[in-house]
């Protein structure tokens, strides 16, 4: 059954934070000295892409409306390493929006974040690159795996590509609709820090907000790290 729930979706909100394939997706958050967070996530994905998805299922010989499950998602999530609480809802058969709360920001998926609270200085650097990006899959449901193959994702399959070697081969696999949909996918942050931002890497700041817009593309190739870091 090719829905996406679970640890898949956390996968994609991880990257931011999550994780998705092909849609839009908003985080707002905050950090706090301690180094735990509440985020609050809203994510949609694209027609094509449900479509796509749909089709998958009917070729498994599967009909189901429910493509993201905002109560599967919350339930597998909840007791992973650096999670407190997790809520979810669904808006629509593939949008979701709710609630996470960590315990510690640098014990999440693959510990790609870097924590650090000195008096009232701090620093928080998020790296992801092709290495620990498959230490990330290894921890996540065998759905999200199957699905990111079938999009072709070079993270998945373990092929090195440039980003339009990727589109390309998405093109010709499946269609240009498809493959301009996942161009235009990004995800949109914007975390409040315990102080305010004195640097930001890959982002911008007005007072402790840092805020980042990362096309969904750059997760799903990877063709150079995506390397994001905050001083305060």
């Amino acid at each position: 059954m090719m829905n996406l729930s679970g640890k898949g979706l956390f996968f994609a909100l991880c990257f931011g934070f999550f994780t998705l394939f092909s849609c839009t997706a908003r985080i707002d958050g905050s950090l706090e000295t301690n180094g735990s967070a509440r985020l609050t996530v809203s994510m949609s994905l694209g027609q094509r892409i449900t479509s796509l998805i749909r089709s998958f299922s009917s070729a498994g010989g599967q009909q189901t409306e429910q493509i993201l499950d905002g109560a599967s998602i919350a339930k597998s999530m909840t007791g992973s390493p650096g999670v407190s609480s997790v809520t979810f809802r669904n808006t629509s058969a593939s949008s979701v929006e709710g609630q996470i709360l960590i315990s510690h920001i640098d014990e999440f998926f693959g510990k790609f974040i870097t924590f650090e609270q000195k008096n009232t200085s701090g620093r928080c650097v998020i790296n992801i690159n092709r290495d620990n990006a498959s230490v990330i899959l290894e921890s996540l449901s065998s759905e999200v795996t199957d699905y990111l193959t079938a999009i072709l994702a070079p993270i998945a399959i373990g092929d090195e590509m440039t980003k339009p070697e990727y589109l390309e081969l998405v093109t010709v696999f499946y269609n240009k609709a498809v493959s301009d949909e996942i161009s235009a996918s990004r995800i949109r942050a914007s975390i409040d820090f315990p102080a305010n931002v004195k640097t930001v890497k890959g982002g911008v700041s007005s007072g402790r907000k840092a805020v980042f817009d990362v096309p969904l593309v750059d997760l799903l190739v990877l063709e150079t790290p995506l390397n994001f870091e905050v001083t305060w």
